[in-house]
């Protein structure tokens, strides 16, 4: 086996906004994309094209830097980057000197044959959080990770890879962060410290360059803000797809969808989406329906409308290979499928029997893909969920010598699911005109949050599965992608009532609220599990509807700044170590406001942990001081919430659709505190692009402790509010909690106590 690594300097220039270090075995390419993030790429094939599927950004256009006999130095206002000529190794730094990470300098970067790899020093109080979609715990410290996009059915709490590949993680130690982004879509690899006596973390690839972006920013938050602006940022989703959402593998006819959606309106228990698995297809293949059980797709669907639902549709990438079938002789003929060296079309098997796959790394194929969901969104479906696109077949091992144009398997698998999502999103948005599609994805690649959401794939109904799905939804925030659901119930197996009753509270303050489960499981509508039960499971539903407004405003933040409306403790508390002790790893707060103690269902208190600060116990008010570990009760019909003191939270009062036009009332909750704070509420006609014109509804709320006064400022945009009075809610101050109406107008407002 060939062994190099990377040596000596033998010569430096700058070319434009790039500085070139030549070596014997490779080059190095230095670029700075903004103050607080540096690129460094290494290539042994400096003639090939530079691109990138996650990042959106261009480099500044040039960067100054020092040059001594014995090292190179690149200064930002927020990093500085020492480069050691002999051996050449990159050390990052903040401003004032102190370490962030650098390369060992023993090992640095090398090959072993093809597979590059950059061993990098290990602080003794390091941790490390991110990576996406990745088990075992919070804290990433003396674990391994392999990044090999994977159809994972029947993954337990400690399978790795899994679904997705997000190549990115912050590193944490003495009062200090940085981010660590290794753009290179082979199979990758993440060792912290895992089986090398605590000497070194390594990170590497099967081939492709060492390209990686360092961040310097010294908040987790801020270190998200610049990730999420060099990959790119959601957009805000349509209000519909925050409602309840009920799956499963399969309804089998439109009846049945109907029936199911009648008995949601019956039941009074609020939802907005129902779904059709594989099933509604004729023979599974792709942009078909079942002639005999939906018949009638568009009546079908206007049915579901009349009922305020909207329809999402399952889409696989595998083209069944049949003489007659649309999509596959237009792909037949065109050359739009991954071929073997030969040119012979690639042939796997998935649900339809034999299929042909789409070059989605080709924009002629994305556009033809995207054009074919006419079949779909002419009757009325308006979501569209991506499944299947590891890309899976039977048996998982795609032939390497599979090609998708000149690359080969190896260096597009972890990518494929991205491109599908995008083929998906772009052709779907150009067919709905200024309707917002909703798109939903199994398999991701950095950067997929700006084409659609994601799931964890297919869970089990475990408790362990309940709380690491809450895990894997805060990992995936941390990795940039904030609109994410989980399979709530688990997807094989049948989870008993209490544990349905659990994950059910849990989902409400989970992105992407969806129960789906597997063919032959037992069904999972609300109304399954008697009648005390389905009270307690209409309860959280109707939660989440109370919540929408905060919610919805939460996700502007996550446009604005990538910031995720789940957080994983670590991002606002940092270097409190017991945020990252296993008994509490599982919390988070859901937006800026509130903190979420998931709980098993077998456990009716929990320990839990609130962190520096005042707590209220949501709903109930009683007080609790932070920095301090608790018992508190946790019957199935109160999960542990908690408002943070000075938490603002806008809350609406139930209604059974998003569609529904409500009672006009906003109330705006305040929770006191001696420092002032502040929300920034956003409204917008959550349907359409119309946003991006201006018309929208963005005020921010202030309280000020010292009046105290509450403020809400002037109105930005140019959207007509829904809400037409705001009922104003205290809690934890020395007056009685009182509800203060007060009429919602454009102008700024102001309530005093």
């Amino acid at each position: 086996m060939e062994f190099k690594t990377l040596s000596n300097t033998q010569s430096i220039v700058q070319q434009g906004n790039k500085l070139i270090i030549k070596t014997a075995e490779a080059e190095a390419y230095v670029t700075v994309y903004s103050p607080s993030i540096i690129r460094v790429n290494v290539t042994r094939q400096p003639n090939n094209t530079d691109a990138s599927f996650a990042v959106i950004q261009e480099p500044l256009l040039a960067f100054d830097y020092n040059e001594t006999d014995t090292e190179v130095i690149v200064k930002t206002s927020a990093l500085t980057l020492r480069i050691n000529k002999s051996p050449l190794r990159f050390a990052f730094y903040t401003p004032e000197g102190e370490l962030l990470s650098r390369d060992d300098e023993r090992f640095g970067i090398n090959w072993q044959n093809s597979q590059v790899i950059n061993y990098r020093e290990l602080q003794p109080d390091e941790k490390f959080i991110g990576l996406g979609e990745k088990v075992g715990n919070l804290n990433r410290r003396a674990s391994s990770f392999v990044n090999w996009n994977t159809d994972a059915s029947d993954h337990t709490p400690k399978t790795d890879p899994l679904y997705e590949t997000f190549p990115f993680f912050i590193g944490i130690h003495n009062q200090l962060t940085y981010g660590y982004f290794l753009d290179n879509t082979y199979k990758s690899y993440f060792d912290f410290g895992a089986s090398c006596d605590d000497q070194f973390i390594w990170m590497g690839a099967d081939d492709g360059d060492l390209n990686y972006y360092f961040f310097g920013a010294q908040t987790v938050t801020g270190i998200i803000e610049d990730y999420t602006w060099l990959t790119g940022r959601m957009e805000m989703p349509p209000l519909w797809s925050l409602g309840y959402q009920q799956c499963r593998w399969s309804y089998m006819s439109a009846q049945e969808v109907l029936d199911v959606a009648a008995k949601f309106r019956k039941h009074n228990i609020p939802a907005d989406v129902m779904y059709c698995d594989i099933d509604y297809m004729e023979g599974f293949k792709i942009f078909t329906w079942n002639n005999e059980t939906f018949p009638d797709p568009k009546a079908f669907i206007d049915k579901l409308k009349a009922m305020n639902f909207k329809l999402i549709t399952i889409v696989d990438p595998g083209i069944k290979v049949e003489e007659g079938y649309q999509q596959y002789d237009e792909g037949v003929q065109k050359g739009y499928f991954a071929t073997y060296p030969n040119g012979e079309n690639y042939v796997g098997e998935v649900w339809p029997g034999r299929c042909h796959f789409p070059d989605f790394f080709r924009e002629d194929v994305r556009e033809w893909w995207g054009a074919a969901f006419t079949a779909l969104t002419e009757p009325g479906v308006e979501g569209f969920w991506n499944d299947m696109n590891e890309p899976a077949v039977w048996n998982q091992n795609i032939p390497w010598i599979v090609k998708f144009g000149d690359k080969f398997m190896p260096e597009v698998r972890n990518v494929y699911g991205m491109m599908m999502a995008k083929a998906t999103y772009e052709g779907t948005r150009k067919i709905l005109g200024n309707k917002r599609p909703f798109v939903l994805t199994r398999a991701a690649y950095s950067g997929t949050q700006r084409f659609s959401a994601v799931w964890t794939g297919d869970n089990t109904a475990t408790d362990e599965h309940l709380l690491l799905g809450a895990r894997l939804v805060n990992s995936l925030g941390v990795s940039g992608m904030a609109n994410v659901g989980v399979d709530i119930g688990g997807f094989s197996g049948n989870p008993t009532p209490e544990m349905m009753v659990r994950w059910m509270s849990l989902g409400t303050y989970t992105p992407m609220y969806r129960n789906h489960s597997i063919k032959d499981s037992d069904f999972r509508e609300p109304w399954q599990y008697g009648d005390d039960n389905m009270a307690l499971i209409k309860k959280s539903i109707e939660d989440r509807y109370r919540l929408l407004p905060y919610i919805y405003s939460s996700f502007y933040q996550t446009t604005q700044t990538g910031l995720p409306l789940n957080r994983t403790l670590a991002i606002d508390y940092t270097h409190d170590e017991l945020v990252y002790a296993e008994d509490y790893q599982n919390q988070f707060l859901f937006g800026d406001g509130l903190l979420v103690a998931p709980v098993v269902s077998t456990n009716f208190t929990a320990k839990i942990y609130l962190p520096t600060g005042t707590w209220y116990r949501f709903g109930s008010d009683e007080k609790h001081e932070g920095g301090q570990e608790y018992i508190v009760n946790a019957p199935l019909n109160d999960l542990p919430v908690f408002a943070k003191a000075g938490a603002i939270i806008p809350l609406q009062n139930v209604i059974q659709s998003t569609q529904d036009e409500g009672d006009g009332i906003l109330e705006l909750h305040f929770w006191n505190n001696s420092e002032s704070s502040n929300f920034v509420y956003y409204e917008d006609d959550g349907n359409t692009y119309d946003n991006e014109r201006g018309i929208y509804h963005k005020r921010l709320i202030s309280f000020d402790s010292t009046a105290p006064t509450i403020t809400l400022s002037a109105v930005e945009g140019s959207y007509t509010s829904k809400y037409t009075q705001l009922q104003v809610v205290l809690h934890g101050f020395d007056v009685m909690s009182e509800v203060k109406p007060v009429k919602n107008s454009n102008e700024e407002i102001v309530i005093k106590y």
